[in-house]
């Protein structure tokens, strides 16, 4: 029985496509339906680019408080987003319980908010971002499928192939 469902999504164009699958079957299995997207941590550059830049306290500050701004202000607009895009299916958007915008490396954020949500199913996109289009799956999809305790719903990018 699928009570509730995570929708993990990476924000690119396709992402409304995705969404609209797991809306559809979150009206289908009157399930809760909880949304998750994870921004990679800063990398080496951007740190020391910062450090270079900012004193230690600075950066502290920064971190504490303009990280946990930052991320509620993305969660805001991802769900403004999602009203948008739904339009008229304003009921849909009632389906929606929680957005999430959380740092940290995609499949292991995924997994993690699966877990603490305990949902019965994940729903994702199957593409890569990389150069070779041609790789059928990207490595989030992939880790998930690879790792999660609960059935993974995988959307096939078909626009994104060209076909």
């Amino acid at each position: 029985m699928i009570r509730s469902i995570l929708y993990a999504t990476d924000l690119s164009l396709y992402a409304s496509y995705v969404l609209q699958h797991a809306l559809s079957l979150s009206r289908a299995f009157n399930a809760d339906l909880y949304v998750v997207h994870a921004v990679e941590p800063l990398g080496l550059f951007a740190e020391s680019v910062l450090q270079t830049y900012l004193d230690d306290e600075t950066l502290a500050s920064l971190r504490q408080g303009g990280l946990t701004a930052v991320m509620a202000n993305l969660e805001r607009r991802v769900h403004e987003g999602f009203v948008e895009g739904v339009g008229e299916g304003l009921d849909d958007v009632a389906l929606i319980r929680q957005v999430r915008v959380i740092q940290g490396d995609p499949p292991e954020v995924i997994l993690a908010e699966a877990e603490r949500l305990g949902v019965d199913l994940l729903v994702v996109g199957s593409h890569s971002h990389g150069a070779a289009q041609d790789t059928p799956l990207g490595r989030t999809a992939a880790r998930l499928v690879q790792l999660a305790e609960v059935p993974v719903y995988l959307v096939p990018m078909l626009p994104h192939r060209g076909l």
